[in-house]
């Protein structure tokens, strides 16, 4: 009986630790190695994308509830922030979109420069603080 408790406990113990290995980095506001490229096949009206300044692109859909909690941080944010825009894809209206930029999990929020080049990508919910000092360096 004990071995059998002692194994449940190590188990659920690897399991929490897997979890959390897997979840560190979410949310984490990382550089992406193509910043200096322009998106390939990107037309920055497909996205509403700004010319004058960096636009937050948050990808969701109905059914992500964390979706809500980026948009609430996102908006936060760009109310802050005059000069930057936000643009909401859906990934179920979207699927090109979603192909494109190889989103594979729900929710993925990407910073563009004025000139339509992806510089940053999040996976999860993003702080405030990260979001802004990623866009500190564009609004300059």
């Amino acid at each position: 009986m004990i071995t059998v408790i002692v194994a449940i406990v190590g188990a659920l113990g690897l399991a929490a630790i897997a979890g959390w290995l897997l979840i560190r980095k979410s949310g984490e506001v990382r550089a992406t190695k193509t910043g200096s490229v322009a998106a390939p096949d990107l037309d920055c009206g497909e996205f509403g994308l700004s010319h004058t300044g960096p636009t937050i692109v948050h990808f969701s859909a109905a059914w992500c509830g964390q979706c809500t909690r980026v948009r609430r941080v996102v908006q936060q944010v760009c109310d802050d922030l005059d000069d930057v825009g936000h643009v909401e894809v859906d990934l179920d209206a979207n699927p090109g979109a979603v192909q494109k930029f190889s989103v594979l999990s729900l929710p993925v929020t990407l910073i563009f420069d004025a000139q339509g080049r992806q510089r940053y990508r999040t996976a999860g919910v993003p702080k405030a603080a990260d979001l802004r000092s990623a866009l500190a360096p564009l609004l300059a």
